[in-house]
């Protein structure tokens, strides 16, 4: 198996536009990495620098013990699946899984073995004979992924293959991805902007923004300890509470309601954050309250998402996610903000105050 590096990688096409900025990171055998980011980050533009369809401006691409920067697409060893599934409609599955096989000249009995143990997996086995025009978008999807199977490539890469696929069978597709490279042990490279794929598939997960690398972690501390304001507002949903707020003393003011800082805070205008799952109906051990009027009720099913203008502070809004068997009144409604789940941002940089902060440049706002 082969480990993939990449050191210092940039792209730019002009001064004007710049992809990827100065990218570091590596993937180990058996690891899956998902790269999220909005529209315009970086992310298909790493994807295509690992392939080889797209060449560096500085930096490089190592697979193994070998960079790759001027090694051609084709002689990469690396397989890559697409959101668009680039079947041959003439061939049949079998046709289809073993084509980048032929052009490989790999033996008859070879090819035969690889698309039957794929094919097993993938529960491929009666479609075998069919062409791409008689098969759902599921089954699609799965001959594209056995193609890249078969290939036993030493990089995975993917870049959105879920996104054409309905809300149910994504579901369905997710969980067996999951499954199917829980087996491989070659690294995987997944790009998508669904945040649930990314949370549920990977091991590691990069975050990134203009082309830069905000943070790299595992899906768990990406959540819970998210390195900046701009990863805190991206990864969740619904979306974290970021409030600007006038600091007094060794406490922030929130409409009429003092909520106090950290101690040791360092000096300076502070963002405070926190998931809507985070704020709740007061409990008995919880000190820090407010109260306000509901102005939007969003029924999840078991859930409530409910957004308060704030007492005091009517351009202030806190969004709070309801289990949906409390009761609770639109007037007058008072909630519970957890202290130990809290974030807090220095206000102008976003970075991350008393955390460890990326070494990336930091988020501006």
């Amino acid at each position: 198996m082969a480990k993939l590096q990449i050191t210092n990688l940039r792209k730019a096409y002009d001064r004007s536009i710049v992809p990827v900025k100065d990218l570091t990171l590596s993937v180990e055998d058996n690891e899956f990495l998902t790269l999220v980011g909005p529209s315009g980050c970086g992310k298909s533009t790493i994807l295509r620098l690992i392939a080889g369809l797209e060449q560096p401006t500085s930096g490089e691409v190592k697979i193994g013990d070998r960079i790759v920067n001027s090694v051609a697409a084709g002689d990469r060893n690396i397989a890559m699946v697409f959101q668009s599934y680039a079947l041959y409609p003439h061939m049949t599955v079998y046709e289809n899984m073993a084509s980048g096989l032929k052009l490989r000249k790999l033996p008859s009995g070879d090819i035969q073995k690889r698309i039957q143990d794929a094919s097993r997996v993938l529960g491929l086995d009666p479609l075998l004979d069919r062409k791409p025009a008689k098969l759902s978008g599921g089954q699609r999807q799965r001959v594209a992924l056995g193609r890249a199977l078969v290939r036993n490539p030493d990089v995975f890469l993917l870049d959105e293959p879920l996104s054409n696929l309905d809300a149910l069978l994504r579901e369905q597709v997710r969980a067996d991805l999951k499954q199917i490279f829980e087996q491989q042990k070659s690294p995987i490279v997944y790009v998508t902007h669904d945040q649930t794929e990314a949370m549920t598939l990977s091991s590691k997960v990069a975050v990134l923004s203009e082309g830069y690398l905000q943070q790299l972690d595992s899906p768990e501390n990406i959540y819970s300890h998210p390195a900046n304001q701009f990863v805190a507002g991206f990864i969740g949903s619904p979306q974290m509470n970021l409030l600007n707020l006038e600091r007094v003393g060794d406490s922030v003011l929130l409409g009429d309601f003092k909520v106090p800082l950290p101690v040791n805070s360092p000096e300076g205008d502070v963002v405070l954050g926190i998931r809507p799952e985070s704020v709740r109906l007061p409990q008995s051990e919880d000190t820090t309250t407010i109260r306000g009027n509901v102005f939007l009720v969003e029924n999840l099913g078991m859930s409530t998402l409910i957004s308060v203008k704030v007492q005091g502070a009517d351009n202030i809004t806190v969004r709070a996610l309801i289990p949906s068997d409390q009761t609770w009144s639109r007037e007058n409604i008072e909630l519970a903000l957890p202290l130990n789940t809290i974030h807090w941002f220095a206000a102008g940089t976003g970075e991350r105050l008393e955390a460890k902060t990326v070494q990336q440049p930091q988020y501006q706002s």
